[in-house]
């Protein structure tokens, strides 16, 4: 039997706190990563495309927090690779009952087309995934969810790995150091989602 009491919430949030994340390889096995180059995107200075702005000012997307966050996980979950196994997915459950993950949630018509997922510690917000089923939804629902941090008072949005996708927020590579600073800084905010 797989001991999975590293998924235990307690333990969690302590390895969250110290920058690190989860990921279950495609045999099912999960693990803790910690690496030396860390991604975030700075929300002191949080600009997105025009194009982007004036999609969302004219879309009939309706944004809510903390709606259905599972559905959420289970949308980015359904990949053809995906690392958010079921254990992972209870795991989150066990979060979100105690106020740890959050969800930014996308809806089109009454129906979730988009959402994000994250973890939160003190002022940081590890960002673990996001899906999209129409066209703009996650891009969307990162504008709101970085909004939403920098009005509750958050300095630290991290997301793990870069992509071209993230980049157009202005998301950037940094090293470990620096990144521990920020860490650190936000073990000083006692903000809330």
């Amino acid at each position: 039997m797989t001991d999975y009491s590293f998924l235990e919430p307690n333990t969690m949030i302590r390895l969250y706190a110290q920058g690190a994340f989860p990921m279950a390889d495609e045999d099912g096995s999960i693990e803790w990563y910690y690496p030396e180059i860390r991604t975030i995107i700075p929300l002191d200075n949080f600009n997105y495309p025009r194009s982007l702005r004036k999609f969302i000012e004219k879309s009939d997307f309706e944004f809510r927090f903390d709606v259905d966050p599972i559905n959420v996980i289970r949308n980015c979950a359904d990949r053809e690779n995906t690392w958010i196994s079921e254990e992972l997915i209870e795991a989150y459950k066990r979060l979100y009952k105690l106020g740890f993950l959050h969800s930014v949630e996308v809806y089109k018509e009454n129906e979730l087309v988009g959402g994000l997922y994250g973890i939160t510690h003190r002022g940081a917000f590890f960002g673990e995934s996001m899906f999209s089923t129409v066209s703009q939804a996650s891009k969307s629902a990162l504008v709101k969810l970085i909004e939403h941090l920098n009005e509750k008072g958050f300095v630290l949005l991290d997301i793990q790995f870069i992509t071209d996708h993230l980049k157009m927020f202005g998301a950037v590579e940094i090293a470990l150091e620096e990144y521990q600073k920020l860490l650190i800084l936000s073990y000083t905010k006692n903000v809330f989602f």
